[in-house]
């Protein structure tokens, strides 16, 4: 089952109606002349919901290629802070037996809340109340936003938002999933999560690419169709997936020469227990952090990619003509 975060219930207090007496006037009970009666109110109560208590930060990577460079596994903060704590990091990772720099992000989901945008290509069947471009009621706690995953026919599973299911959800798939309140997981359909009234969308993606913190058996590093058909049918191209923790933290990664069983890895260094892969090729690939001055709107202005080489610029998820689902992840 998908797990929740437990808010206190609000404590209601009240009293009836008071009796009204042929006068006009009110009492709160029928009196007796000879028998004087009282009528006990209980206080009113009320309960303060906590503040949110940030995740801990993500855990140092250690470099898998020397010598490492700057910065290398180093997690710095990006995109505007929720009451002043960064609820975003980032860092660059190079995989074992690999050149090119990818990128990790890390994001704090008691911090962040989630929303699955849909578009007239991946899933189709509009219109919808969420996409593209993100509005500026929106934009106004827009910290982060990424790319989901492949175009359905391509995806071979099935697609859930907005009350309606496009295509059906298919047991075994690999599923990002989000509730009521914003959360977001990754898991297993059928076994780590079900449909109940809390899910409000869900977005699968092939089956899971990481499982129970390591890479799913049987992965291929020549394979250019299992995953996905890649560019030119090379292995290594740009490949994204995302990820949750042992502690619900959600990790993205993506880099520009990627096969299958180097994206796992980098999932598995990135902290997820569960990980999925998103959508693949250059084209595609995209993470935004916002950081707008005084905390007003995000844009493209104000967005910075996760790595200078993604295809999609700061203001992708800005732009009318985008057609492809995405995730955002905006402050509580």
């Amino acid at each position: 089952m998908v797990a929740l975060l437990a808010l206190p219930a609000l404590a209601l207090s009240g009293c009836g109606s008071p009796a009204t007496a042929k006068d006009g006037s009110t009492s709160t009970s029928q009196v007796h002349a000879s028998v004087p009666t009282t009528t006990t109110v209980p206080p009113t109560t009320t309960t303060t919901v906590p503040p949110l208590v940030p995740l801990a930060t993500p855990a140092a990577l250690a470099p898998l290629v020397t010598p490492p460079l700057a910065g290398e596994g180093q997690w710095q903060p990006a995109g505007r802070p929720v009451d002043g704590v960064p609820a975003v990091y980032e860092t660059t990772m190079r995989a074992d037996g690999n050149s090119s720099v990818a990128g990790i992000a890390w994001m704090d989901t008691k911090l962040l809340k989630g929303l699955l945008y849909s578009g007239s290509i991946s899933p189709g069947d509009g219109p919808w109340t969420y996409t593209a471009p993100v509005l500026p009621a929106a934009a106004q706690t827009l910290v982060c936003a990424f790319n989901g995953g492949f175009q359905m026919a391509d995806a071979h599973v099935g697609y859930y938002t907005e009350g309606r299911v496009i295509v059906p959800l298919v047991t075994g798939a690999a599923s990002l999933v989000i509730t009521q309140d914003g959360t977001v997981t990754v898991g297993d359909w059928g076994r780590d999560m079900t449909m109940t009234p809390d899910v409000i969308a869900v977005r699968q993606n092939l089956t899971l690419l990481v499982d129970n913190s390591a890479p799913v058996p049987g992965l291929d590093p020549n394979d250019t169709s299992v995953w996905g058909s890649s560019l030119g049918l090379v292995p290594q191209v740009y490949r994204s997936g995302a990820g949750v923790t042992a502690d619900g933290a959600l990790v993205y990664v993506s880099g520009p020469s990627l096969n299958v069983p180097q994206l796992a890895d980098l999932l598995v260094r990135a902290g997820a227990i569960r990980a999925m892969e998103l959508d693949i090729n250059p084209a595609w690939d995209t993470f935004v952090a916002y950081n707008p001055p005084d905390n007003g709107l995000a844009s493209g202005d104000n967005g910075t990619l996760l790595l200078p080489s993604m295809g999609g610029g700061p203001d992708r998820f800005f732009e009318p003509s985008w057609a492809r689902d995405f995730i955002t992840m905006s402050t509580r």
